[in-house]
């Protein structure tokens, strides 16, 4: 199933959080509606009973960055 990835970069030295855009990972399902392998002519009432209609909950992810963030080094 697709899901979406929240990625938010702290930076250790000035605790600044920077949030980057999410990222839409695909499962590659034909029976998930968010694939781009769902088949184009698979819609309505039948899709609803046999396709994923929901993304996965999103993974979040926090990677801990040594030194400042971008804009506190370039104000040093």
């Amino acid at each position: 199933m697709c899901y979406l990835r929240q990625i938010c970069y702290v930076y250790e030295s000035c605790g600044h959080v920077y949030p980057m855009p999410d990222q839409q990972i695909t499962c590659d399902s034909p029976r998930c509606k968010f694939s781009p392998t769902h088949p184009k002519n698979c819609h309505g009432a039948s899709c609803k009973q046999t396709c994923k209609q929901f993304r996965q909950h999103p993974q979040q992810y926090s990677p801990q960055m040594a030194g400042f963030c971008p804009g506190c080094a370039k104000s040093r």
